[in-house]
């Protein structure tokens, strides 16, 4: 099964029982305007972490309606980002939500042993992006938490990419190892890992998908520019995941989709025992709302 549109999480989400998601450091209107949204939808029961009088006004400001959100007054925004990760830890939230606090403080309370909530060898960022350039959802992983992944890295964000795709109902996702170039150049490390990333997985070391790599984007996205290259494979030219070779070649592949691409994203942390929406400060209430859906739909 093909996604089409974001629209499609949304079904999937509605269709589950609400989750408690806990939002650490929640001041910030953006993430509580999604929040709230993805609560009237039926879909989350949101519990807000941080400066109560601010989220409270917040709430007033908003005309959010009844009843009153939970909120957990804490001033301190480390103390906030504990406090959700123990409630996590003591299953008493589904999801939890990174609000207006550095990515550094969010991430340390998350990874901290104390907590268990780290349940595989690698956490990582996957985005799903709906553009008008494309006739499917695409995923592209990782545009924000592994700076500079080995083999191994590579293939634990992977699995952890297509795991959320097999729970969004695509049974077999195809997955193109990006890199600029299509041959394998003992120089360009990116290419190594494509072709390894691929024999891997012939070897069931990866999970149901299909692996073809090393491919540059324009052949992992276009079949009218694989077919000109003489490139052919199921995944070119029809890719449901896109793993960047690092952090700045997706970061900016991220922000090109959302700010160049006219695309709509929605994206989350994978890898902790439950999903983390950790979004931009640029992304808007929209993609906050997004991220929140996506998390419930795979959770």
């Amino acid at each position: 099964m093909a996604l089409k549109k974001l629209s499609s999480l949304v079904e999937i989400a509605r269709k589950k029982p609400a989750k408690r998601l806990i939002v650490a450091a929640a001041e910030d209107e953006q993430v509580f305007i999604a929040a709230m949204k993805a609560r009237d939808e039926g879909m989350v029961t949101p519990i807000f972490v941080g400066d109560r009088e601010k989220i409270e006004a917040l709430a007033a400001g908003l005309s959010t309606g009844s009843p009153k959100p939970e909120i957990i007054d804490s001033k301190e925004k480390a103390n906030s980002c504990d406090i959700a990760c123990q409630h996590i830890s003591e299953g008493k939230a589904d999801i939890i939500m990174k609000g207006l606090v550095n990515s550094d403080l969010f991430l340390k309370s998350l990874l901290n042993k104390k907590y268990g909530l780290v349940k595989d060898s690698i956490i990582s960022h996957l985005a799903i992006f709906e553009t008008p350039f494309y006739g499917k959802l695409l995923g592209v992983t990782d545009a924000a938490m592994n700076i500079s992944p080995s083999l191994r890295d590579k293939a634990g964000i992977m699995r952890n990419a297509v795991r959320a795709f097999h729970k969004l109902g695509v049974a077999c996702p195809k997955v193109a190892v990006l890199a600029a170039t299509e041959k394998v150049n003992p120089k360009i490390r990116a290419t190594v890992h494509a072709s390894k990333l691929k024999m891997m997985n012939t070897r069931k070391k990866i999970g149901n998908c299909i692996i073809e790599g090393p491919l540059a984007l324009d052949n992992a996205i276009s079949k009218a520019a694989a077919i000109h290259k003489g490139i052919e494979n199921e995944v070119a030219g029809d890719a449901d995941i896109l793993l960047v070779p690092d952090l700045n070649s997706g970061n900016i592949l991220y922000k090109s989709l959302n700010f160049l691409g006219g695309a709509v994203s929605a994206a989350i942390l994978l890898g902790a025992s439950v999903p983390a929406v950790l979004t931009s400060r640029s992304d808007s209430d929209q993609c906050k709302f997004m991220s929140i859906v996506f998390a419930v739909a795979i959770n």
